[in-house]
């Protein structure tokens, strides 16, 4: 922020509010009602505006010096109101602005209404995006984040293994992807970001959502956990399984050995310093019958969700590319989808590391299919 010549955030979006004020309530809820936010000044503690009678929830918090109640700013709640409401809170904003940021008149916001913007501009601040800001600064992770990713990578491979042992043929796509949602919530995870798990025939196109299908003898199933876990950490981890009883056919055997080949090597690319455009432009293919239209993403950023940066592979690298550098304590997944030739099946992989001083070391462990790598 000092930098950018910012003078404060404010932050709208749940997931920047947690990570500025280490605060959470309501975290799905307030993502499409405007009932809490905080204001971040670029020197000092944050004043969170929090959901009426909630107050007390973050009392005490060390990066928060106070706790406000969030006029109501959602036509849900405030109905003919709203403009006034939105009047006063913009007056106060302003002038809370002006104690804390010592006479700048810039504020960096994520998620904000047309009418809010206009009464800030009204009061003399200049509004900027704040989304590079906070995508930068949740980039790097310190340590105690990092063990925040691999507790929920340990609850998120509990519920995987639920899942593998419950596969057989009649259960359901939406029947096997509630345990995973159950084994978080139970050891106190939060919520699922999609419902990415398909089967069979549905395993192509990818990014069909969970069905009420009945999963039968000899499907493949794949599924992206996109598990907000415990405290606030994501774990982003993709599987596919084979469904007994009987053996994959080699076809299957062909698509899942060279998904994991595919995972493999693009993994060791995976060190401080590796420049963004040399692993999209060195990253390892697979014969061109086996690739789809899905090669959109190699490796993103991981945190509290999917974040900065994201790295395309070589295909798409013209349209959404763009130049940087992992840095040492970056956690990131890396992507692996392919398509069999006839495109009735798909295998999808993925894995979570951190980036170390020499390399990376792996956050999720659990293992691959031995009846399809054989």
């Amino acid at each position: 922020m000092r930098r950018r010549g910012v003078g404060a955030c404010l932050l709208f979006d749940p997931i920047n509010v947690r990570f500025a004020t280490g605060t959470r309530n309501m975290q799905v809820w307030h993502m499409h009602a405007t009932g809490r936010h905080a204001l971040v000044p670029a020197e000092g503690r944050a004043v969170l505006y929090e959901f009426g009678g909630c107050e007390y929830q973050s009392v005490g918090i060390e990066a928060i010096a106070e706790v406000r109640v969030t006029p109501t700013l959602y036509y849900f709640a405030a109905g003919p109101r709203l403009a006034e409401n939105k009047r006063r809170w913009a007056a106060e904003i302003a002038e809370l602005v002006r104690q804390l940021s010592a006479g700048n008149r810039s504020i960096a916001v994520d998620r904000i209404g047309v009418e809010e913007i206009e009464h800030l501009r009204g009061h003399g601040y200049v509004l900027v995006p704040a989304e590079e800001l906070v995508e930068q600064a949740r980039a790097v992770k310190s340590a105690d984040e990092i063990a925040c990713l691999a507790a929920a990578v340990s609850v998120c491979e509990a519920g995987m293994a639920r899942m593998r042992e419950a596969l057989r043929p009649g259960i359901t796509e939406n029947e096997l992807w509630s345990l995973l949602h159950q084994t978080n919530i139970a050891r106190g995870g939060e919520w699922i970001e999609t419902r990415l798990l398909s089967s069979g025939p549905r395993t192509f196109p990818w990014f069909q959502e969970c069905s009420d299908r009945a999963i039968e003898a000899g499907d493949l199933v794949t599924f992206d956990t996109d598990m907000v876990g415990p405290f606030g950490y994501l774990a982003d981890i993709a599987r596919t399984y084979h469904c007994g009883p009987g053996r994959p056919t080699d076809a299957q055997r062909r698509l899942y050995q060279l998904a994991h080949e595919q995972l493999l090597r693009n993994l060791e690319r995976v060190r401080p310093g590796a420049a963004f455009r040399e692993i999209a432009e060195h990253a390892w293919t697979a014969p061109p019958e086996y690739q789809t239209r899905y090669n959109a993403t190699l490796l993103h950023g991981v945190g509290m969700v999917d974040e900065y940066p994201r790295v395309p592979y070589p295909g798409g690298w013209a349209a959404s590319g763009y130049d940087g550098v992992l840095e040492e304590n970056m956690s990131v997944s890396v992507h692996s989808y392919l398509a069999a030739p006839d495109r009735r099946e798909a295998v999808m992989l993925e894995d979570q590391v951190v980036v170390t001083a020499t390399g990376h070391r792996p956050l999720s462990t659990f293992p691959f299919e031995e009846e399809l790598l054989r």
